[in-house]
């Protein structure tokens, strides 16, 4: 009987401390809640690596990147009947006086120009993208970037990033890189970076005075891809929305190669009529 009476009795003891632990665990009335941790940084939390030097790869419209294409060669682009008025009126020596040269080199046309790519982190939440071809810096912000009314608009505009992670679906159509004659199908490498600039300066689409409007909207998912050989290629697949200009949303998806170094990083100032 004893031996019961000591049971019952540590085992009624257990029980106390255990209530009293779970009244302690609860917060006192009016005590602040332990606020969570802050999310990592965008570039800890970066589930793929952007950085470093990529050459383009041109596998698809070679006739109109890799020369000036002849006025009025706007064929793939859905232009309105103003944009084809325009694109009729291009003129490269009117844009050189004017000193707008670098009017091809907008950030809507700027991942198909053919040349370089140097990506680095500005910051922790900054991602910067060099080109040589036309000198040209993006900036490629993460977290709410909404440019104030009185910003000035330029070819680069303001870009709010944002990682995606799993990646979102992108029709095969405009993953290239997944559709080598020398390899078979592969997957992008972890998540997606997604890309929206707005606060454009109206420029081109294509040298040839193909034109996007001031109020066009550039989209973009930024992928990587392994190759069976070990290359990394980059995907950037683009939509540039423009109701003024374009009768539909353009669609296209440069591809560039990863290089270890920069030796061959060749800056070229901007250029009407190359």
């Amino acid at each position: 009987m004893s031996r019961a009476r000591t049971t019952v009795a540590v085992a009624a003891g257990v029980i106390a401390l255990c209530l009293v632990a779970r009244v302690d665990a609860q917060p006192r009335p009016g005590a602040p809640a332990t606020p969570p941790p802050p999310p990592p940084a965008p570039r800890a939390a970066a589930p793929i690596d952007l950085t470093g030097y990529w050459v383009a790869i041109v596998t698809q419209d070679w006739r109109w990147r890799m020369v000036t294409p002849a006025k009025g060669d706007y064929q793939g682009v859905p232009l309105t009947p103003e944009a084809r008025a325009l694109a009729d009126a291009w003129d490269p020596a009117q844009d050189e006086a004017a000193g707008e040269q670098c009017r091809s080199y907008g950030a809507p046309a700027l991942m198909s120009v053919p040349g370089r790519l140097h990506v680095t982190w500005q910051d922790d939440s900054t991602l910067q993208v060099e080109t040589d071809a036309g000198m040209q810096t993006r900036t490629l912000r993460f977290g709410d970037s909404n440019a104030p009314a009185d910003t000035p608009r330029t070819w680069q505009g303001v870009s709010v990033a944002q990682w995606q992670t799993p990646r979102p679906n992108v029709p095969l159509l405009f993953r290239p890189a997944e559709r080598t004659a020398d390899a078979p199908a592969v997957v992008p490498t972890g998540g997606s970076l997604r890309v929206v600039t707005t606060n454009l300066r109206a420029g081109y689409l294509r040298k040839n005075g193909v034109p996007y409007s001031e109020n066009a909207v550039l989209t973009e998912h930024w992928d990587l891809y392994k190759r069976p050989n070990g290359e990394e290629w980059l995907t950037i697949t683009t939509q540039v929305e423009d109701p003024q200009y374009l009768r539909n949303a353009r669609l296209d998806a440069p591809v560039f190669k990863k290089e270890p170094d920069g030796s061959k990083w060749d800056p070229t100032p901007c250029s009407s009529r190359w």
